[in-house]
């Protein structure tokens, strides 16, 4: 009886674990925003520093929400870097795309700095 209600526990819990609740919306209505890259810059330099400092300032855009700035561990691709970041739906990811902030970025230092990258925008498959 206690293996029973220990396993039914454990079920309710991973159940309601499934999604994550972002402004009461499904988790197959986000879009997951991914840039990898790697910088022209040396690791360890000034000015890799001050990209990445430039990157984050991309946060405090309206409409983005879980920020991250990524290091790579894998020696299994070329990219050192990677930005994520999580929109509610496509309106918020395009109000990002247009903001002049971060039309700014990509035009005053991303195109100046960035030697290559992979852009990859992904909703959860399913339901």
């Amino acid at each position: 009886m206690k293996k029973s209600l220990a396993l039914f526990a454990a079920a309710a819990l991973l159940g309601g674990c499934a999604t994550t609740n972002m402004n009461s919306k499904k988790e197959t209505d986000m879009i997951t925003h991914s840039v990898f890259f790697k910088l022209k810059h040396p690791s360890g330099s000034a000015e890799e520093a001050a990209f990445l400092a430039e990157a984050q300032k991309l946060a405090a855009i309206p409409g983005v929400g879980t920020f991250q700035v990524l290091k790579e561990t894998s020696p299994k691709n070329e990219f050192t870097y990677g930005l994520t970041m999580l929109f509610k739906d496509q309106a918020a990811y395009e109000a990002y795309n247009n903001h002049p902030d971060h039309v700014a970025f990509v035009q005053q230092i991303w195109l100046n700095e960035v030697e290559t990258f992979q852009e990859i925008d992904h909703i959860p498959f399913g339901e």
